[in-house]
């Protein structure tokens, strides 16, 4: 959950209800592929509940991705298409947005654009912090596994500040995609 915190500590209420109202509830069954890879994304997906395994051709598994985490970024920023598949490890639930419906948001609207971009933006970089740490930049580092998963689950300081609205804006938006408004 702590990608979506990410994106929901930079959003308002009404960007939270625009994309629910936006978005479709999706339930999808393990072994469905979400993403494949050079194929052409048109969705942003946030995922509400469930686990994804990120995997690189030919069958390569790089990674998982679980409940709040972000989906379809990357192809909504650069219009590429994606060098990863992303299928489920298990039955989920996710939001998904259109791409075209959020492009159009953003042209129009230039707060919410602000907001948006801030917000992919910390998520990116964590992304990218985090990778740096497990991965080393420049010469190799060794680090203890301690030392490694505290790196990894640390939350920057200015998110602490706003991770209860987050928090909140989250249980908020699962309640309204299951359609529990209060």
């Amino acid at each position: 959950m702590r990608k979506a915190l990410y994106i929901l500590a930079e959003l308002e209420d009404q960007d939270l209800l625009w994309l629910v109202e936006t978005g479709s509830y999706r339930n999808y069954p393990s072994g469905t592929t979400l993403i494949e890879a050079e194929k052409t994304v048109d969705h942003l997906y946030i995922v509400i509940d469930g686990e994804l395994d990120v995997i690189l051709p030919p069958q390569r598994k790089i990674g998982d991705m679980g409940t709040g985490d972000i989906v379809g970024e990357m192809s909504l920023i650069e219009k590429r298409p994606p060098s990863v598949s992303v299928v489920m490890a298990g039955d989920s639930k996710l939001l998904a947005v259109p791409h075209a419906a959020i492009n159009g948001r953003l042209r129009r609207d230039t707060a919410f654009a602000a907001r948006f971009y801030r917000a992919l933006t910390v998520f990116l970089a964590d992304r990218l912090r985090t990778r740096v740490a497990t991965l080393g930049y420049g010469e190799a580092r060794i680090e203890d596994a301690q030392e490694s998963f505290e790196r990894e689950n640390e939350l920057d300081e200015s998110l602490l500040d706003s991770v209860h609205v987050a928090g909140d804006r989250m249980r908020r938006l699962i309640g309204l995609l299951e359609g529990n408004p209060g």
